[in-house]
């Protein structure tokens, strides 16, 4: 059985950047890059035409940033990971863009280790943030209002469904994974939500990053 190569779309306004980015990863052979574009509204276009695995996105993106670009995308192809490439690390970015469907967050600061690490997880429906981002979320926890690491115990069938949201896979997946109702899976995972003071998909990712039930 030939392995699963990764299908990748690569948004960044510089041809250079792009070019290195194509490069690195496609001296690994799991991984294929389908399209290029150079600003938001093109990478959209793009995105709904070849319906790429992942999509790596800088965030300064002309006519379309980042962040609206994710939005986008999540609308149009909820099962597209979504990984921000950019220079800017900025807290509030950060958590805009995770809160809009991002998955994955790499500076273009970081080595290329960490660019080929990200799209390898995100193959694998994992989150991953590096070493810097990660930093940034945890004293955004630390200094935020959720009630992580104060008592608050989840269920065992909660913590499933936690990890599963967390690896990518959506209400129906999850119930047919688990041999329950879709309706049942609402209902855990808003008593997880509740629990947690959580309102977004993107926090509950977090949470399962930061109490190790699923690898960054």
């Amino acid at each position: 059985m030939r392995p699963t190569t990764s299908r990748i779309l690569i948004a960044d306004d510089h041809q250079a950047m792009r070019q290195g980015v194509r490069t690195l990863l496609e001296s690994h052979p799991a991984f294929q890059v389908i399209a290029e574009a150079a600003d938001g509204r093109e990478a959209l276009d793009f995105a709904i035409e070849t319906k790429p695995d992942i999509a790596i996105l800088d965030y300064s993106l002309p006519l379309m940033n980042g962040l609206e670009l994710t939005r986008a995308l999540k609308h149009a192809l909820p099962r597209t990971e979504i990984l921000i490439y950019t220079m800017h690390d900025r807290e509030q970015i950060l958590i805009d863009v995770l809160r809009a469907g991002a998955r994955g967050y790499v500076l273009k600061s970081d080595s290329g280790t960490h660019l080929v690490a990200a799209v390898r997880a995100l193959s694998n429906h994992k989150p991953y943030f590096s070493g810097a981002i990660s930093e940034t979320l945890l004293e955004h926890f630390i200094e935020s209002d959720h009630d992580f690491d104060k008592g608050i115990t989840l269920t065992a069938r909660e913590r499933e469904i936690v990890q599963l949201i967390a690896e990518g896979k959506l209400n129906k997946q999850i119930a047919h994974i688990l041999d329950i109702s879709v309706k049942t899976v609402e209902t855990h995972r808003a008593a997880a939500m509740h629990k947690l003071k959580i309102r977004t998909t993107a926090e509950l990712v977090l949470y399962a990053v930061r109490n190790n039930i699923v690898e960054p």
